[in-house]
Parts: structure tokens; sequence; C-alpha cells
């Protein structure tokens, strides 16, 4: 009885792996959003399964990327019924941004938005009042969108 035992746990134990690794393979645009702002603080604290769902556990450092975090997770699976998500804001609303040489609104509100028609938000909000003109090494605020 008990060898039984023990070949059945191993075997729900290697089923619960898989369906890990599956789900893994799944929410994986989520980790990558994740991973691609890093440069703005964001940190994973851990991925685990808890019963049916995986579990992913981390910091972002605002609303906007938040924002853009649940973006992908309801693109990827707009019910995520077998995805939790245990995010933690550690800023405010706005995420401040540096302007580096090449980039333009459209620009930024892509990677922050994940749509580049979006840039006349971030215009308003800073004051800009031409969009074509901004200046390498200026710090602007992304507000997160209404």
């Amino acid at each position: 009885m008990r060898v039984r035992a023990e070949a059945f746990y191993r075997k729900s134990r290697s089923a619960a792996m898989a369906d890990q690794k599956a789900l893994e393979q799944k929410y994986a645009p989520v980790g990558q959003v994740i991973s691609d702002f890093s440069e703005y603080g964001t940190k994973f604290d851990g991925i685990f399964m808890n019963g049916e769902k995986l579990v992913l556990k981390c910091e972002v450092p605002s609303k906007v990327i938040s924002n853009r975090v649940w973006d992908t997770i309801k693109q990827v699976d707009p019910n995520y019924q077998d995805f939790e998500i245990q995010m933690t804001v550690t800023g405010g609303d706005d995420q401040p941004y540096t302007i580096k040489s090449g980039d333009n609104l459209s620009k930024i509100s892509q990677t922050f938005y994940g749509n580049p028609n979006k840039y006349e938000t971030i215009a308003q909000h800073n004051g800009i009042n031409d969009p074509n003109k901004i200046q390498a090494g200026k710090t602007i605020n992304v507000p997160p969108l209404g």
C-alpha cells in the first residue's frame, strides 16, 4: 500500500510540475513585460502554484506599469482564472521617464501604454505644447490613462 501511495504522490507531483510549466509558458508575455521594465524598478519576487493557479509575485514602480502588466494579462487570457498576480506598486501613479536621444512621444507612449497614439496624454500632462519638440535628458512624468 505504501508503494502505491508513493507512486501516486510522484505522479501527482509530476503532473503539477507539468501544469506549472504549461502555465508559465502561457503567461510568459506577462513575465516579459515585467522584465522589460526592470530598468524602471520592476522586480520578480516569485512564481509558484497555488492549487490550480499560477501565482506571480512582483513589484512595480508605478500605476502606469501596473496597468501595462494588467493589459498583458488580459491579452493572454481575458478571464485569467488559472492565474493570480500579487503585485505591489512601490511608487505613485505617474512613471518618471528621462527622454533619450532619438525618442519621441509616440515611442514613449508605445512603451508605457502599448499604443503610440496616446502621446497627447503625455504631452498635456507635462505641458508640452509641441510633441515634436522634446529634449533628450529632460525628465517627464508618464501619467496613467484615464
